[in-house]
């Protein structure tokens, strides 16, 4: 079920009446039932596999925890931890990577396996993140820093809760299970923030994402014969919509979850203006980056063991990073791309401080922030080709192409505004980049935007709603029929 569907717009405020009405003891019980529906939907076997991830993971942590508070044997513990943790890994990876390593194994040995017709299935919706999700609560038990969860039915419930289920964010079991213990009481100013939230999670995904996707699309199907400049703008353009469609599930997500009272962690905080590239990966999908923080880097040993060691350990990260979100190469240079950035300008990092003392520029004054924002976008925009291409063969004839074909007169040619689309499309993109540019830099220069939204007075507030609605119905991009662009990040 997509967040931006008629399915889902029946579904949610059905889910919500319910909730308020069912006694306090049962609620997170209506909850889990409508979540375990929601995913479903999709596809009801696949199911199993939550729910099998859930009984392991659950079972796990209370078995260590018991085998902890009575002394016995650490082998015991560490024997169900690895289990655990393989087990769970190995759905994933049966799942998402076989084809990836089936195809690498016979290229790099020149063997022909094919793959039983019994392996051909779909890749389960979801697995990536809460996978992900269920792990680092049984790390965090198996650490100490939480408590294992007695109660089946809550811990399953922290695992397919549907706002955050399939695309995220990827929650903290020390964030989230304490909330489904609390009783939870209907809250007029809850719902009128989570609707709010939820409305600016639409605009981005039907206005913006979904119309930067017909020109992304469009030139990214056809590279073959496409120019320099159009791969450049398409790809220019992918940065905004991967953005505006994953930061639009995250909006979603979020305000649902507070219409239900529930609080979740922010995924994106205006990425696209940060001033470095380390900067913009403390802004951009928050709860994976931290996710591979506290999990991965920190047991590598982090920036403990010396420099080489942590930008060693950086980039082993980010190379896993890119195979997470896809099982082909282009992902995994992606990632490394990503990471060698982080590395160098760890390298570089006192030389230029010395460039800039020398030429008298301060770090902090608006143009020189200006010139960051810029320079860190084009940087990260460039990695951005490596995500999109259909295929490694394609990435060095695409990149080629924008570097002999570079004209900056292009922007103001016919053939640009032609690329944009029908002049319905070319406003709506116009205007959505307008309006996020405009929201991401209030959000930045004044904290609270919503909040303040809210504190407006009806005379203000309502006109306010009144356009909102209207720019989503009148500028929106629609499939045919019921059909809806599904989230980039489902296929992770």
């Amino acid at each position: 079920m997509l967040f931006n569907s008629i399915d889902f717009l029946l579904f949610f405020p059905a889910v919500v009446l319910a909730y308020f009405l069912w006694p306090q003891r049962v609620r997170y019980l209506w909850l889990l039932a409508a979540s375990y529906f929601f995913y479903a939907c999709w596809n009801a076997k696949y199911a199993v596999l939550l729910l099998f991830s859930t009984i392991v993971t659950w079972l796990t942590a209370l078995m260590m925890e018991r085998s902890r508070a009575s002394g016995r044997s650490r082998l015991l513990q560490t024997a169900s931890f690895a289990f655990c943790i393989l087990s769970n890994l190995g759905i994933l990876c049966l799942f998402k990577y076989f084809d990836f390593l089936l195809s690498n194994v016979n290229a790099a040995l020149g063997l022909h396996f094919t793959k039983p017709e019994s392996f051909s299935f779909l890749l389960p919706v979801g697995i990536s993140f809460y996978t992900f999700q269920a792990l680092g609560y049984v790390i965090d038990v198996r650490r100490g820093t939480i408590a294992a969860e007695r109660n089946f039915f809550r811990y399953a419930l922290f695992v397919s809760f549907f706002p955050q289920l399939v695309a995220g964010p990827i929650e903290r079991a020390s964030n989230l299970l304490p909330q489904f213990q609390k009783p939870t009481f209907f809250n007029v100013e809850n719902v009128r923030r989570g609707l709010l939230t939820m409305a600016y999670g639409l605009f981005l995904k039907i206005v913006a994402a979904d119309n930067l996707a017909v020109v992304v699309d469009y030139v990214f199907h056809d590279f073959a014969t496409a120019n320099g400049m159009r791969i450049l703008v398409a790809t220019i353009l992918f940065a905004f919509q991967i953005y505006c469609d994953f930061e639009g599930y995250s909006q979603i997500a979020i305000g649902a979850a507070r219409v239900l009272g529930v609080s979740l962690r922010q995924n994106f905080r205006q990425p696209y203006l940060a001033t470095s590239v380390r900067e913009f990966w403390r802004r951009w999908h928050i709860s994976l980056t931290t996710w591979f923080k506290d999990y991965l880097y920190i047991p590598l040993g982090g920036n403990r063991r010396g420099p080489f060691r942590k930008r060693l350990n950086l980039l082993l990260v980010f190379l896993v990073s890119g195979l997470w979100h896809g099982a082909a190469w282009n992902f995994v240079l992606w990632g490394g791309a990503n990471g060698l950035l982080l590395v160098m300008q760890d390298v570089t990092e006192k030389f230029r401080h010395r460039v800039l003392k020398a030429l008298r520029i301060n770090p902090a004054s608006l143009p020189w922030r200006v010139f960051s924002v810029m320079a860190t976008f084009v940087i990260i925009d460039a990695t951005w080709l490596l995500f999109r291409v259909p295929g490694m063969s394609a990435v060095w004839p695409m990149a080629k192409r924008i570097m002999a074909q570079f004209n900056p007169l292009y922007f103001i040619s016919s053939d640009f505004v032609a690329l944009l689309g029908p002049p319905r499309q070319c406003v709506s993109i116009v205007a959505a980049l307008a309006a996020v540019f405009a929201t991401d830099a209030l959000r930045m220069l004044r904290p609270g935007l919503a909040k303040r939204i809210l504190s407006q007075p009806a005379a203000i507030r309502w006109p306010f709603y009144i356009l909102a609605v209207f720019s989503i119905l009148a500028l929106g991009a629609y499939g045919k029929g019921n059909a809806s662009p599904q989230f980039i990040y489902f296929q992770f």
